[in-house]
């Protein structure tokens, strides 16, 4: 089944959920003006459409009566994705790399407050009574920072709310707030390891430093799994260039046989080929290296195999790949069956013509669904097309 998705399009349009937050439907200049009018702030769920914490957002909080109540009276809000059309430019502009992220900018466009992640319906509103109050606002944080503040528990929500897009600011937080510690707790390196995005970054230095401390914690073997991905994630980001699409396949060969084989290191590169390949759209190029990648997939996991099973289903035509895709999904049903897999079962044996298993299939997922309390509806809809 689907991977957790939104329906994303740059504009949601006024969505009501219910009694909840209604979102414009206009453009961000637009939004701008509205705000600046009416002298309030903008609330922005900044989101992607493949978020899964974005739709249990838009699921459970959104559409409660307090948050609706709250959010509309004080703020003009918007609801973006960060990946399409203006949202491209939106999330360079106010630095978005981690979703969802809130923003709350001023009529001028300014940002004067942020936080992110899936947050309970309390902590929600006094985010947005946060944003309303100057000696609240991130920018009154880090100046009081600045000032000196030592307060463990203001250093830890400071970090927070910066970790993922000012990890440079976010280092000179932990570092004052390690300096005060001299062992580390599970909820430390959570938090360290959180904002940690490649080695130029200054937290990769504190996760060096502390690795004693981490390391009474975690394992040590998980310790040095975690920093071989968090090398191999800043060499992939150096090997590939946006602008003109293409990899630099030499750079990240000679710098990742430092410390994984040859094999390991050109199955990962061809993995990552086709997941960039998706991203551009470029299918043929996606479907023929994860035909490659899965020719055996006999060790592959459950959950991994529905994900290409159901990323072959919404983006590959050619019926021999699809039939690949059929078996991909068989798999991950042997393997532990859930409403999810056997939904992509389903849609799989719809697009290839075999309608007899497509509703056997569906039937199946429905009531697996049903039984753990989740959402049938997609798959409702595919039983009653067959």
């Amino acid at each position: 089944m689907k991977k957790l998705a939104i329906l994303s399009s740059i504009f949601i349009g006024i969505v009501t959920f219910g009694q909840g937050i209604k979102f414009e439907d206009t453009s961000f200049a637009s939004v701008v003006a509205k705000a600046k009018k009416e002298n309030k702030l903008i609330f922005i769920d900044a989101y992607a459409s493949w978020c899964g914490p974005c739709k249990l957002m838009v699921k459970n909080i959104f559409p409660l009566k307090d948050v609706g109540d709250y959010y509309n009276a004080h703020f003009i809000n918007a609801k973006i994705d960060m990946e399409k059309g203006e949202g491209i430019d939106l999330a360079k502009k106010y630095n978005v790399k981690a979703f969802p992220t809130y923003l709350f900018i001023n009529g001028n466009g300014e940002e004067v407050h942020r936080t992110l992640g899936y947050v309970e319906e309390k902590d929600f509103i006094q985010f947005a009574k946060d944003a309303e109050d100057p000696n609240k606002r991130l920018t009154a944080l880090k100046q009081k920072f600045e000032g000196g503040e030592k307060d463990p528990e203001f250093l830890k929500n400071l970090a927070g709310l910066t970790i993922y897009n000012d990890s440079e600011f976010a280092g000179k937080v932990l570092d004052r707030y390690f300096q005060a510690k001299p062992t580390l707790d599970q909820e430390d390196i959570q938090l360290l390891l959180s904002g940690i995005q490649s080695t130029d970054s200054p937290l990769y230095k504190i996760f060096k430093d502390k690795k004693a401390s981490i390391i009474a914690i975690l394992p040590v073997d998980k310790y040095d799994k975690i920093d071989k991905n968090i090398k191999l994630n800043s060499i992939l980001k150096k090997s590939y260039n946006a602008d003109t699409k293409t990899w630099d396949e030499k750079y990240f060969s000679t710098e990742t046989q430092k410390f994984m084989s040859k094999d390991e290191a050109d199955k990962v590169f061809k993995k990552v080929k086709a997941s960039r390949a998706l991203k551009n759209k470029d299918i043929p190029t996606y479907e023929k290296l994860t035909l490659e990648l899965y020719k055996d997939y006999s060790t592959a996991s459950s959950e991994e195999l529905n994900s290409i099973a159901w990323d072959f289903f919404e983006n590959v035509t050619t019926k021999s790949s699809l039939e690949k895709a059929v078996l991909w999904a068989q798999e991950s049903v042997k393997k532990s069956e859930n409403s999810a897999n056997t939904d992509t079962l389903a849609n799989l044996y719809n697009k290839v013509g075999d309608k007899k298993n497509a509703k056997l299939w569906a039937e199946k997922a429905i009531a697996l669904a049903k039984a753990s309390g989740e959402d049938a509806s997609d798959t409702e809809k595919l039983l009653k097309s067959l």
